[in-house]
């Protein structure tokens, strides 16, 4: 097929399909996940560009090449305050760390180009990274270098003082120590000017210091670099500008798609870093930053920073706003100014319940407190997924952090640019938050009270599932006597899985399911999140009322079946039976088939038919005799009433079940007694009887026995029930007074 080759429209629509699949008009607009504006179209501009300048004379290409590297590395360096440096420009953003590991090796191991890995047999490097950088990194450097997993330290965080997530330097010290007794040489030190988990900023002055003293390398990265471009920066943040170097994701800080990253860095040998891949002669690789070229020229200085800048008041925004919200904790390192805002829900403890916890965590992680933990991360994964989808211009997202567990992280540096967040996305993300935290609260509360309603009621066994985020999971507890593990198991899901549906069907705002796709137990029904208006026992109540009346009409149909099936058989015997009795009353002479035929002509055998009818209420066989006679099938008796659930609760107007009412149960309770009350007491109301003299008309003698009816009656419901030996003596007095 593609032999000859095909035309540049065929291939342009084959891509074209395989982009945006057969239902291009429907989904299309599913695919496009970034607006791609002017400026997104200069940085594309940028590769095909690089292409047409690829096919140019050897000559003009490199005049052209140094031109675009020289200019897109002054433009870098000035606007991110880093003197006298140079850029390497690479798609991965691993990949500049990973040169300037090989250019630090170059430069420690001067025999390292001839006798290669012998060098470093000889003395060992070490790599410091820290605890909370970017997972699986240096795995990926040693990986890359060579090197085996323990030439790569990791750095603890701070424990005791300082931030949890800044690398802890005092321990950093001892540690080189021992490493350079050891005989091993330390070489490279990886910081982070904002982690990944929660955009902290490591001590980068006191860290540049001791990398001075032992003759290290510092590499700084993250997030928060891009505030280097702005009017004010932190100190923490500018200390950053005396590191040996640096790397800088601009794609995502400016919103620009397929640019490289930018990693600058200060060395004054050009061949140790031509050796190292950092800087490369042929012109076709300095090329990668003519899209960047495009870009920055495009966007301008003003414009650079004004994205910056605006990135960073909607950190600013959302981080005032969570100062007035109860049971929301924010993990950040500056209060002033953070460019990454990190929070979860938490619920503070009372003083009773903080000095017990206290106590159980100073000895060992007591397994309340690690079930809290994991419920309150749950919790949390549920928020910031519900966040993420009610306003998805935000970019929210959840993070696992060490210490705090599940929390919900907004970094507009990384987002803003590229899906369009506004001051109003901010203000939307936070009135959707403050309607979640009353359910949050109310599930939080209403969850051990519905596990100990659970527990109570018989027939339903409550399954503890700490990843749910929801008031718990339930299952209705079936056993069957004499049956088979597989048949009571096909039988406890049957019934659980009705369950569920009933309960579908009722008009409540509570949610039923089945559980997470994976991981969840099997045969149970999951609640979800609920309000505090909820009456948890009428809940608990509904649902083992609801699988007790499954669980019957089981049974009665298994029962039903049993009965019928035990019925045919009798009902076969009983009309063999009847057949054998119906050939000795005619005799031996008609069954013979000629003589038969004549005998009955002379003299007709009358036998009336009889049949059998089996009664499904009763469950009984019965004789077809009253049907020929009557010519009509009899009805028999009424059946039982089906068994439902006695809930008839009384509500309001309006109210959905499962709601509690707003009028209190003492207040109801006293209007009920007094209503009754009136009522008796217009029942014991009587007329007044009439004179002698007087006349009744109709309707006064009406009215006057429909009284005495009433008076009978309450006076039987009072007295006792009459013996049998009373009604007989009563029944021979009436006969004599006949008589």
């Amino acid at each position: 097929r593609y032999t000859s080759g095909q035309d540049m429209v065929s291939i342009l629509q084959l891509v074209q399909n395989l982009m945006h699949g057969e239902e291009e008009e429907e989904t299309s607009q599913a695919y496009r996940l970034q607006n791609v504006g002017e400026q997104g179209h200069m940085a594309l501009l940028g590769h095909s560009l690089a292409a047409y300048i690829s096919v140019l004379d050897r000559e003009r290409l490199r005049k052209l090449t140094t031109r675009i590297l020289s200019d897109t590395t002054l433009w870098l360096c000035r606007l991110f305050r880093y003197e006298n440096g140079s850029a390497y420009y690479h798609e991965d953003d691993r990949e500049g760390l990973l040169k300037i590991c090989r250019l630090v090796i170059h430069t420690r191991y001067e025999d390292y180009t001839i006798e290669g890995f012998n060098v470093l047999y000889s003395k060992q490097p070490v790599i410091y990274i820290s605890s909370a950088a970017r997972t699986g990194l240096g795995q990926a450097l040693c990986n890359q270098l060579g090197l085996p997993l323990y030439c790569m330290c990791r750095v603890p965080c701070n424990t005791m003082f300082g931030s949890q997530h800044q690398m802890d330097v005092a321990l950093l010290d001892r540690v080189i120590k021992d490493d350079v007794e050891s005989g091993k040489l330390p070489l490279l030190l990886v910081a982070n000017a904002g982690t990944p988990g929660a955009g902290h900023t490591d001590k980068l002055g006191r860290l540049k210091e001791l990398c001075e003293q032992y003759d290290m390398w510092l590499h700084v990265e993250g997030v928060n670099l891009a505030t280097l471009a702005l009017g004010y920066v932190s100190s923490s943040i500018l200390a950053a500008t005396k590191c040996d170097s640096m790397t800088l994701t601009l794609g995502s800080w400016l919103g620009l798609p397929a640019v490289p990253a930018v990693t600058l860095y200060r060395h004054e040998d050009p061949s140790l870093s031509l050796a190292a891949g950092l800087t490369s002669s042929q012109p076709v690789e300095k090329l990668r930053a003519l899209p960047l070229w495009l870009s920055l020229q495009y966007l301008g200085h003003d414009g650079i920073v004004e994205r910056i800048k605006h990135a960073s008041q909607l950190s600013q925004r959302l981080l005032e706003n969570l100062k007035n919200l109860d049971f929301i904790k924010t993990s950040v390192e500056d209060e002033l100014s953070s460019p990454v805002v990190v929070f979860r829900f938490f619920r503070e403890y009372s003083n009773r319940d903080q000095t017990s916890h206290a106590g159980q965590a100073s000895t060992i992680q007591h397994p309340i407190i690690n079930n809290e933990r994991h419920i309150y991360d749950t919790f949390n994964q549920w928020l910031g997924e519900q966040l993420a989808q009610l306003v998805p211009a935000s970019g929210v997202d959840v993070v696992e952090l060490e210490d705090e567990g599940t929390c919900v992280r907004f970094s507009p540096l990384m987002t803003s640019a590229v899906l369009g967040t506004e001051i109003q996305d901010v203000d939307q993300l936070v009135d959707c938050l403050k309607m979640k935290i009353p359910v949050l609260t109310s599930t939080l509360q209403l969850r051990e009270e519905f596990e100990q309603e659970v527990r109570r009621t018989v027939g339903l066994l409550y399954i503890e599932d700490l990843s749910w985020p929801g008031l718990g999971v339930v299952r209705y507890n079936y056993h069957s006597n004499g049956k088979s593990d597989d048949k009571q198991e096909k039988e406890l899901e049957k019934i659980n899985t009705e369950l569920l549906k009933k309960l579908n069907e009722l008009e409540s705002d509570l949610t039923f399911s089945l559980g997470p796709e994976f991981g969840g137990q099997k045969n149970c029904v999951y609640i979800g999140m609920v309000t505090e208006d909820l009456d948890v026992s009428e809940l608990v109540e509904t649902i083992a009322a609801t699988g007790r009346e499954i669980e019957e009409n089981s049974r009665l149909l298994e029962n039903m079946t049993e009965v019928v099936r035990k019925g045919i058989q009798e009902a076969q015997l009983q009309l063999q039976k009847a057949n054998e009795e119906r050939l000795l009353e005619e005799g031996l002479l008609r069954q013979i088939p000629v003589v038969g035929s004549v005998l009955n002509w002379f003299s007709p055998f009358q036998a009336s038919p009889k049949g059998r009818t089996f009664n499904l209420t009763a469950g009984s066989l019965e004789s077809t005799e009253s049907t020929y006679v009557s010519k009509a099938q009899g009805t028999g008796t009424t059946p039982p009433p089906t068994p439902t659930s006695s809930l008839a609760k009384q509500r309001l107007p309006g109210q959905k079940i499962f709601k509690r009412s707003m009028r209190s149960s003492d207040g109801f309770s006293e209007t009920s007694s007094v209503s009754h009350c009136e009522d008796l007491e217009r029942m014991d109301q009587r007329p007044p009887a009439p004179s002698p003299g007087q006349e009744q008309g109709p309707l006064e003698t009406e009215k006057a026995e429909e009284q005495k009816e009433v008076a009978r009656a309450a006076k039987t419901d009072t007295e006792d029930i009459p013996s049998d030996k009373s009604r007989d003596c009563t029944k021979v007095e009436e006969q004599e007074s006949q008589r």
